[in-house]
């Protein structure tokens, strides 16, 4: 995820752990939590803020922005930061193909940013690429290894799109033992979240 952007209600992006954001578990008992990337969220951001809006950023103000983005990358088209932020607008705005094209460009030029990769990640779960977006989130993690918001974006896209507990939590524990205290924007810590899990899977 890219510099200096906040994120949403259930997204928190960059470079410190409070994941963006989040997806409402579908199984019950889960129900609310998010801390990546959930299914109705804009933008995750490294950062500890959440993003405050609840809706995609549009409007005449975005599009101008965007258009005004557009036009500098095609005349600058080496300038990282122009993309990230071209990508981060495209992210608020649901574009989810053009934000991945800005990410990607971005990663050409500096392909070390765990962020945009984490980014291009909850954008690949957005657009349906479930697969891609695990590839996004293990490349966060080589080049970080403890960057928080894409392992736990990693376990909700195993949980939830490919059904794959077993590697969840695994994705989880991972986390906890980066920081033991890792915790959801709710409230809920992630180790609670793994017990509940465990206790699931057993319950079968």
């Amino acid at each position: 995820m890219a510099q200096n952007k906040q994120d949403q209600n259930k997204y928190v992006k960059k470079e410190t752990m409070l994941m963006v954001a989040f997806i409402t578990f579908t199984a019950g008992f889960l129900a609310g939590i998010a801390y990546g990337i959930f299914k109705d969220e804009p933008r995750q951001a490294a950062r500890v803020e959440q993003r405050q809006a609840t809706q995609p950023a549009t409007g005449p103000d975005f599009s101008s922005k965007i258009a005004a983005l557009e036009l500098e990358v095609a005349q600058n088209p080496t300038k990282v930061g122009s993309w990230i932020q071209l990508g981060n607008l495209y992210f608020d705005t649901n574009k989810y193909d053009r934000a991945i094209m800005a990410y990607k460009k971005s990663l050409e030029l500096n392909p070390q940013n765990a962020d945009v990769w984490t980014d291009m990640g909850v954008m690949y779960r957005r657009s349906g690429q479930p697969a891609e977006a695990i590839k996004a989130f293990d490349k966060a993690i080589e080049i970080n290894p403890r960057h928080e918001i894409s392992r736990f974006n990693k376990g909700i896209v195993l949980l939830h799109d490919l059904n794959d507990q077993e590697n969840a939590i695994r994705a989880w524990e991972e986390l906890i033992k980066i920081n033991p205290i890792a915790m959801a924007p709710t409230g809920q810590s992630v180790d609670q979240l793994v017990v509940q899990l465990k206790n699931q899977k057993k319950s079968q």
